[in-house]
C-alpha cells in the first residue's frame, strides 16, 4: 500500500490521477499544482491562504475552515452531490489531523 501523501487541503494527492503524470504533489510545487495555469491562479488559493500567508501545517488549524476558498475552482462535469461528498471527506481528514 503507498503512502498517503497528505495536502494542507485534506486531499491527498495520492489520490489524484495527475500524481507523477502533469504534478508531482502540491508540497513539492509548492502550492503551484498543473491546474494553476488553467483557472489563471498563479498558486492554489487554500495553499497560498495557508501555507503562505497563515503559516499553518494544514487547515484543520484554521479557524475558518471550510471557507470559500475550497469552493471557488472545481472541476468539470463534476455534480454538487460528488462536491458536498469531497468538501466533507476533506474537513474529516483535516479536524482528524488536530
Amino acid at each position: 500500500m503507498a503512502k498517503k501523501i497528505e495536502t494542507v487541503c485534506g486531499f491527498s494527492c495520492s489520490d489524484c490521477d495527475h500524481l507523477n503524470n502533469e504534478c508531482p504533489g502540491c508540497k513539492k510545487t509548492k502550492g503551484k499544482p498543473f491546474w494553476t495555469a488553467f483557472v489563471d491562479a498563479a498558486c492554489c488559493p487554500v495553499y497560498d491562504c495557508c501555507t503562505n500567508k497563515k503559516q499553518l501545517p494544514h487547515c484543520g488549524k484554521c479557524p475558518d475552515l471550510i471557507c470559500e476558498r475550497f469552493t471557488r475552482f472545481r472541476e468539470p462535469g463534476v455534480t454538487d452531490e460528488q462536491v458536498q461528498a469531497g468538501l466533507a471527506a476533506m474537513e474529516r481528514e483535516l479536524r482528524n489531523r488536530k
